[in-house]
């Protein structure tokens, strides 16, 4: 089926067209709503955004039943990721339509699914999942040992801070916090050694967290390589 082949492949020129369309109208959706939020609009550029809304969800909802009509299992799709998503990105525009927005405004946040529809049509978001399936035992084993890391500062820390800062430093699950934020070396500064032992402890772990950002880095750069070398 000729449909079929465009909307589900990209290896034709419809099918290349269709995916680039949908890709900007998803942009343009999103750069709409965004101004939406901006305050003091005028009447002119609210009717204009709400032209794009309408003109963009029509189009949406057009390639929903396009996909539902091609798709042979039906409620597969209808169920699976994608088709949830592309569900959410149109549902609210109905459900609020008539309605008192006031009462239902949290069903605004589900347009921000639009966002997840950008996923179908990104060669590179494919060749990323595939990198996370490869390295994933990696990387569970890599979040076991994070989380034991952070565990073991939160008790070092403790030890050395808590005569001296008890109010930072009430118990190991207060410290959690400090490991975190050390570990991933971002570092607020609101809570910060002021022992010698606390300074040097908190050194040595730092030094430990550049390398708890760069593992999981590496094992997925090293997946994407592998992954583009077998694509060409």
């Amino acid at each position: 089926m000729r449909l079929k082949r465009i909307i589900e492949e990209n290896d034709t020129t419809a099918g290349k067209a269709f995916d680039l369309i949908i890709q900007f109208l998803i942009i343009v959706s999103l750069i709409s709503f965004s101004i939406e939020t901006i305050p003091g609009l005028s009447k002119t550029t609210l009717h204009i955004l709400k032209t794009i809304e309408v003109t963009t969800i029509s189009v949406f909802s057009l390639e929903y039943m396009c996909r539902l009509y091609v798709a042979d299992k039906k409620l597969k799709f209808i169920f699976s990721f994608y088709g949830i998503i592309d569900l959410l990105a149109i549902l609210p525009f109905y459900i609020a339509h008539g309605i008192d927005l006031r009462s239902i405004r949290i069903l605004r946040l589900f347009r921000l699914f639009r966002v997840f529809k950008v996923f179908r049509y990104s060669q590179a978001i494919i060749r990323l999942k595939q990198a996370f399936l490869t390295v994933k035992e990696e990387l569970v084993l890599f979040l076991m040992a994070t989380g034991l890391l952070l565990y073991i500062s939160s008790i070092g820390i403790y030890y050395f801070e808590n005569d001296a800062q008890p109010e930072h430093f009430k118990s190991i699950f207060h410290c959690m916090w400090w490991a975190i934020v050390t570990l991933t070396t971002v570092g607020y500064g609101d809570v910060y050694p002021i022992t010698t032992g606390g300074r040097i402890f908190t050194s040595i772990v730092a030094l430990i967290g550049i390398g708890v950002v760069a593992v999981p880095t590496g094992l997925i750069a090293s997946a994407l390589t592998k992954i583009i070398k077998k694509e060409y």
